[in-house]
Order: structure tokens, then sequence, then C-alpha cells
């Protein structure tokens, strides 16, 4: 009687001993298929950096390289901490970045890859710490939508990784009269303050993608003059006073100036205008080094209706006189319309153009 209890006890024990196993086994296999199934991979705190292959399946071609794919900042979860400020310089970047431009995005690809972490508007705030700046992101627009998507795609994850509190207005020309940037940048300076208290205002010619982001978008003691070492010009500052491309000033800088000029129609001599109204008002401007300043512009040809204006070059003799009644002070334009995208403020803009 004991032999046969004692059998059936062991039976009954080997029995439990092979389920508890295979539970265990299938267990260990679903944990498995988890941790390899496609996801963000983290990178430090809240941030993660999208797989190649994800960004491929979007139909993204050239991305192969990993310092072309974009790193991207997850929004935290609200939480009851108390933040304290961004740290500077912001503790993710990168340095040298590769660009390339040889491949198509619709804008839907980018969005896609972009806009998790952005707010409407093109708006985005670091999730981890209070940021010392708060960036109103200007690019004088007309016709280049081919453009606007590389720009986006490269620069959202920079800006990002710089730990800015900023937000990006694209100022589009409306109609087809003579282009004027410099007056599309006032208009963008007033529109950006209708929607935020923002203290740095980074104006940026939409061909341009840095190839450093150590190349802070933010705004310092002095103007500054960003776009300093551009492929077009063999990575050279053209000539001492340029100061094209990419600028920043603070919100009193730019007042002190008066804004930028209004009366410069076609291409040409604004930027030569802006230098001189710096100058004018007892500033200087500060530069990043000829490396960390590099950009890579997208080749083009001219835009119609953006000609060389011949008249442009001989208003920098004036400008000392001219700058206290041509400026923000006297800026004119009618907004038609404003569009809140993911990635994005397109605000169109009349602003009383000249037939070409």
């Amino acid at each position: 009687m004991m032999r046969k209890l004692f059998n059936f006890l062991a039976a009954f024990l080997l029995l439990s001993l092979a389920s508890f196993a295979g539970v265990l086994l299938y267990s260990k296999d679903s944990l498995l298929t988890f941790l390899t199934r496609p996801y963000p991979v983290a990178n430090g705190n809240y941030t993660f950096s999208w797989r190649i292959k994800d960004v491929q399946q979007l139909g993204v071609k050239g991305s192969e390289d990993p310092k072309v794919s974009q790193e991207m900042t997850h929004i935290a979860a609200p939480t009851n901490k108390t933040l304290g400020p961004c740290t500077d310089p912001p503790p993710k970047l990168v340095g040298p970045l590769q660009v390339e431009f040889n491949f198509k995005l619709t804008l839907e690809e980018v969005r896609k890859v972009i806009s998790r972490p952005l707010r409407e508007g093109g708006r985005y705030k670091p999730p981890d710490c209070i940021a010392i700046q708060k960036v109103a992101i200007i690019i004088p627009f007309r016709n280049r939508h081919e453009h606007l998507k590389h720009w986006l795609y490269y620069l959202h994850p920079i800006l990002m990784r710089q730990q800015l509190d900023y937000g990006v207005y694209v100022i589009n020309q409306d109609g087809d009269g003579v282009f004027n940037r410099a007056k599309l940048m006032n208009a963008g300076y007033v529109e950006a303050l209708k929607q935020y208290d923002y203290d740095c205002f980074v104006f940026s010619d939409v061909d341009l993608v840095p190839l450093d982001d150590r190349n802070i978008y933010k705004c310092f003691d002095n103007p500054r003059h960003l776009a300093v070492a551009m492929d077009k010009f063999n990575f050279r500052l053209p000539y001492k006073t340029y100061f094209g491309g990419v600028s920043s000033l603070f919100k009193d800088q730019y007042l002190k100036i008066n804004g930028f000029p209004n009366t410069y129609w076609g291409w040409g001599g604004e930027d030569d205008d802006i230098y001189r109204r710096i100058v004018f008002r007892g500033m200087s401007i500060s530069r990043p080094d000829s490396e960390t300043g590099k950009y890579k512009m997208i080749k083009h040809n001219r835009d119609l209706h953006n000609e060389a204006n011949p008249k442009n070059p001989d208003k920098l003799r004036h400008t000392q006189r001219t700058m206290d009644e041509d400026g923000i002070n006297s800026l004119k334009y009618t907004v038609k319309q404003t569009v809140k995208d993911a990635l994005y403020t397109f605000i169109t803009v009349d602003i009383q153009a000249p037939a070409s």
C-alpha cells in the first residue's frame, strides 16, 4: 500500500515539474518575441532613435548612414517633478552631420518620421528641462516646397537635441509679384509674437541645412550670424561683412535696429543693409567658428520674380539715414491665411509687392 502511494506521489511530482517547465518556456518565448519586435530604442532620458529600417519603410532613400537617420525626443508623461533649466551646452549633441538631398520625400513621410514629439504648428518644448530661450524660427518662402521638406526633415531633430523651446513659421509671399525676403521676415516676427512670447528670433533661408548641431539656433549677446561657411562659397565667408543665410537676434536687438528694411524688392542687398543697421546702432556681430558654422545648400536656380535688382546696391549708401523710417515701424501687410501643420505654421501674407 505504501509503495503504491509513493509511486503515485512521485508520478504527480514529475507531472507537475513538466507542466511548470512548459509554462516557463512559453513565458520566455513570449518575452523574447516582445523584445525583438520593432520599437524605438532608448537613448537616454526620454530620447528615442528610430531605426533606419523604419525610415526606409517610409520610402526615404539614401538614409542608410546612421548620421542621416533622425533622433527624436519622446514627450514624457506629465509628472509632478519640478523641472530645472536645460544645461548649456545640451548633452545630446552629436557634432558633425552627414546631410544629403539626393532622395525624395513626401510631406506625409516627413510627418511620420518627425512629428511625434511636436505640437500643432511645429511647436516643441523639451520634456525634461526648461529651455533657456524661447525661439521663433522664421523662414521667408515662396514656391520652395521640395526644399522645405528637406529643411523640416533635418532641422527638427537638430533643434530638439539643442533643447530649444521653439516654433517654426513659414512666411509665404502671396501672388506672383517681386519677392521681398526682408519684408517677409518682418512679417514673421510680428506673426510669431501673436502666437507666443518669444525672446529670440532666428531668420533662415529654406535651402540651408547646418552640418553641425553644435551650431545652436539661439541668440547671443550680439546679433549672431550662423551660416558662416556654406558649401556654395567653398566653406568660406564670402566677405567680412556678410550676414546672409541664417542669423539670430534677441527681441531687443531686433527692435534696436528697427527690424529689417521693407524696400529691397528682388534679390540682393537686404543682408548688407541689416549688417549696417547693426553697426550703426553700436553693436557687432558674433559667429561660430568655420567648422561649427558649416552649411549645405540645396542647389537650385534663382526663383522666378526674384531677379537681381540693380537699384538695391545704391540703397546701402543711405541706410543710416533711412533705417529709422524703413523697418518694423513702417511695415504693412495683410494675412491671407494661417495653416497650422504638425511640422510648422504656414502663414500666407500679402506684402503689396509690385508686379514683376
